[in-house]
């Protein structure tokens, strides 16, 4: 899996965020009112395009708050002005800081350019906010925001949905120390990304199980593959099949990412390969099919059978991160990384000297 080459913040991209509303302004689409800025949706004809709903109806349920400044209850907020006591930074329109949605949209333009090709995220956001974003960033740049949009379903913990106020969640770094995240992973895979996917501690453990098949396969071929005699007659039709079911995983995913039915694929794979290990005599290449073929459709899913192991070199840059965050006081980010380490057997002990570190 690739690290991300960038991780944006708000506060670095300020610059952007107020060329971007300016622009806005100056096409027409925007206008300032006694210091906040705002969007007229009318202004952009295509706007309710992603939701599919009519600006009509979108005005319908739409309201000016207390205090709002705006002509239209459509229009939607680029940027406001500060009140005592917020922090603010300076604009044409005074103190104030950025609205919710321009935010994204200013940054994914400065790192990922005018048209990114997929954007992604919660169901929740489709209405605004993600429709929003495509108003403002056409509005401006006169070209297609994204090309794809994917909307994940919402995670419900034992069938209820997963909220803050039912105090029925999960955190992500208390689940890695239970498990080990190629099983979270392939976990969420198990379920299209569009569907609601519902945790439980026994539907964990089924992954867990249906994940560890996997894995004895792979070992069992790799056990076979020391005694095999290459004395096997049908070494073609087991290639052929071993392409066959590449050919209706590629289809799975190609079909919006159904990784559900990519994984039933896979499993397929796994029987076919315990049943060429039933055969009296067996195939080095054979045998080197199945595992390769095994290898590459779970890296497809961003899956590995063995943990990976950090480079010296990556431990050590990942502490002096770790440092630095401390010494912002960025404690979130600093025990993300000590989790990361911990989860990878790397023992951190603080010293006198510095921080040492040893594999555990």
């Amino acid at each position: 899996m690739k690290e991300a080459t960038y991780h944006p913040r708000v506060t670095d991209t300020m610059q952007e965020i107020i060329d971007f509303t300016a622009g806005l302004i100056e096409k027409g689409y925007a206008y300032e009112a006694d210091g906040d800025v705002y969007f007229k949706p009318r202004t952009f004809t295509e706007y309710g395009k992603l939701s599919d709903q009519s600006i009509d109806e979108l005005r319908a349920g739409a309201r000016i708050k207390v205090g709002e400044k705006k002509d239209d209850p459509l229009d939607f907020a680029l940027w406001k002005q500060a009140k005592e006591g917020e922090i603010a930074w300076d604009s044409p329109w005074g103190k104030g800081r950025p609205g919710w949605h321009i935010e994204c949209s200013a940054m994914a333009k400065k790192y990922l350019g005018e048209t990114i090709d997929i954007h992604a995220g919660g169901l929740d956001l489709t209405f605004p906010h993600h429709e929003n974003e495509i108003a403002q960033s056409e509005a401006l740049n006169e070209k297609t925001f994204a090309n794809y949009w994917m909307h994940n379903g919402y995670m419900n913990i034992d069938d209820e949905k997963m909220s803050k106020s039912l105090g029925n969640f999960v955190l992500a770094k208390d689940l890695i120390a239970a498990y080990d995240p190629m099983i979270l992973r392939f976990f969420m895979l198990s379920v299209h990304y569009r569907n609601p996917i519902n945790f439980t501690d026994r539907l964990l453990e089924s992954a867990e199980n249906s994940f560890e098949r996997i894995k004895t396969a792979y070992t069992n071929l790799a056990h076979r593959k020391e005694t095999s005699a290459n004395l096997g007659e049908n070494k073609e039709q087991w290639l052929a099949k071993i392409q066959e079911i590449r050919t209706a995983f590629e289809a799975a995913m190609d079909d919006d990412f159904n990784t559900a039915n990519a994984i039933t694929v896979l499993f397929d794979l796994v029987r076919e390969a315990n049943m060429y290990l039933e055969e009296n005599q067996t195939e080095v290449e054979v045998i080197d099919a199945f595992q390769e073929e095994l290898k590459t459709l779970l890296q497809v899913l961003g899956i590995s059978l063995t943990k990976d192991e950090l480079l010296d070199e990556e431990i050590e840059a990942l502490i002096d991160e770790r440092e630095k965050a401390r010494g912002e006081r960025n404690f979130a980010r600093a025990d993300a990384i000590r989790d990361l380490l911990r989860d990878k057997q790397i023992i951190l002990e603080d010293t006198a000297q510095g921080v040492r570190w040893r594999r555990g």
